[in-house]
């Protein structure tokens, strides 16, 4: 089972720790992670095939026996979803210069929340 939201109220996940599986070293914080994590599973199921049909929507069609206009509907609805990931993450990050602006933040807080996204 894939992970991207909760199953009790559907809202979004933070990660708050990391634990290395092989050797046990974790990392604990506010983590981030990529726009593709918001995906649903079958979203990710789609780009994981599009990546391995080498990005040709007509052998993607094939495949999940549908039309090539249902492939590319369902690409374009997965591009919009990640453009608005993105475009919500660089939001926060004009929220966060506007924090140090108004000295609620210092700017080394704000970089080092920046270099994390």
């Amino acid at each position: 089972m894939r992970v991207n939201q909760c199953p009790f109220c559907h809202g979004h996940y933070r990660i708050k720790k990391l634990e290395c599986t092989q050797c046990g070293v974790s990392v604990e914080g506010d983590l981030h992670t990529s726009p593709m994590m918001s995906l649903t599973e079958d979203q990710q199921q789609f780009i994981e095939l599009f990546v391995l049909s080498s990005g040709s929507l007509k052998e993607m069609a094939q495949v999940l026996g549908v039309t090539y206009p249902t492939v590319r509907a369902r690409l374009d609805q997965i591009i919009e979803k990640l453009r608005n990931e993105i475009k919500g993450r660089d939001d926060y990050k004009q929220e966060l210069l506007e924090k140090v602006e108004a000295g609620k933040i210092t700017p080394e807080k704000a970089a080092q929340i920046i270099k994390g996204l």
